[in-house]
């Protein structure tokens, strides 16, 4: 089985615990705390053309081999990491997938963490806010690699034009209901019916302070309705978890009526498995989010870290990928699978990644302050 974890690495553990005991940390406070050791945060790296798109080849396995393993760190929910680390082992038998997972957020500050602290463990990143790529493409801290299905199929708007990132999945975060609570003609149709009285106290939301699919939503909503929206929401006793896979849980349990927010594709799994969900895909539009996946220019493992990226971008992987998860696919080829609702006639809320950047820290603050979390 993969090596799946949702710790730190060996070695890296006293710097990451004490990263983890403090409540926040601002992309400037990252910027500060770098400096003081040394090391630049955002230096501008050089200039260079984008790589020729690289095949699977023989010669990749057999180099990726030697190495034995590839280390992915992930904003993926574990039994997602896990089943995805099982296939690629049993495709390429012999080398290693070892999983490190946790919030998107948190893993921003973890890696800025070890790289300011000479710590290079990770080979891969997948993470559930596609600002941060911007930032370690700033850092230089990205390797170029293109794989050829990259090159021949994904659309410009979800490849890196310096071929540093490619995006590896596309998700939804919407809202929900549990149908042995609450009558389907009673369910919210809208982010405002969510401020009804009657929902006050039967909420549950995720945190944009770890999760990066609810960094990227909360920015959406804000951008669309306003921080008046969010002040009001906060009001109605909405129970507060971390990650945007907690919600459907939560919902599925019993334990609230409402998800606010959260990942859509855990509550469709759910639905599939007979569990009382039902997702509700809000008249203003519903938040997208993508999840790019980039390898590290420190990559202890860069030739596995090579066949692991393109491996994971192939139109078999995408489709595999999308029909155990209930995501979607930038690979134009990927079909959904049979019985599930089409992106394309979905109303949704476009994602910008530059703009998230910006505004992290507002968000994380002004967040913390309206739910007093």
């Amino acid at each position: 089985m993969a090596n799946v974890a949702a710790g730190a690495l060996p070695g890296a553990q006293p710097v990451i615990e004490a990263l983890m005991t403090r409540r926040t940390l601002s992309r400037r406070g990252l910027i500060k705390g770098s400096a003081a050791l040394g090391f630049t945060v955002f230096a501008a790296p050089l200039k260079a053309a984008a790589p020729e798109p690289v095949a699977i080849t023989p010669q990749l396995i057999d180099a990726a081999k030697r190495e034995g393993k590839v280390v992915l760190y992930s904003a993926m929910d574990l039994p997602v990491g896990e089943k995805l680390g099982n296939a690629f082992q049993t495709q390429h038998p012999g080398i290693e997938m070892q999983i490190e997972r946790s919030g998107s957020e948190r893993l921003f500050q973890r890696i800025a963490q070890e790289f300011s602290s000479d710590i290079h463990a990770a080979d891969v990143i997948t993470t559930a806010d596609a600002s941060h790529v911007i930032s370690w493409k700033r850092n230089g801290w990205l390797a170029p690699f293109v794989s050829e299905d990259v090159a021949k199929y994904f659309p410009s708007e979800y490849r890196d034009a310096d071929g540093l990132f490619a995006t590896s999945r596309v998700w939804l975060s919407s809202i929900a209901y549990n149908t042995n609570l609450v009558k389907a003609s009673d369910a919210p149709a809208s982010f405002a019916d969510l401020l009804d009285v009657r929902w006050a106290g039967k909420m549950v939301k995720g945190h944009p302070a770890y999760s990066g699919t609810i960094m990227t939503s909360t920015f959406e909503l804000v951008r669309e309705l306003g921080w008046d929206y969010l002040e009001k929401l906060s009001k109605q006793r909405v129970m507060q978890v971390q990650s945007s896979t907690d919600p459907p849980k939560k919902l599925s349990l019993g334990e609230r009526a409402i998800m606010a927010d959260g990942n859509e594709y855990n509550v469709v799994l759910l639905k599939e498995a007979g569990q009382p969900v039902e997702p509700i895909y809000p008249a203003e539009g519903t938040p997208t989010i993508s999840g790019p996946t980039a390898i590290f220019a420190t990559a202890p493992h860069p030739n596995a870290a090579r066949l692991f990226q393109a491996w994971l971008h192939t139109r078999e992987t995408q489709q595999f990928f999308t029909d155990f998860t209930a995501q979607y696919s930038a690979h134009p080829q990927v079909a959904p699978k049979p019985g599930r609702r089409k992106i394309a006639d979905i109303k949704l809320m476009k994602e910008d990644p530059v703009a998230v950047e910006k505004m992290t820290d507002e968000i994380k603050t002004r967040y913390a302050r309206l739910f007093r979390v």
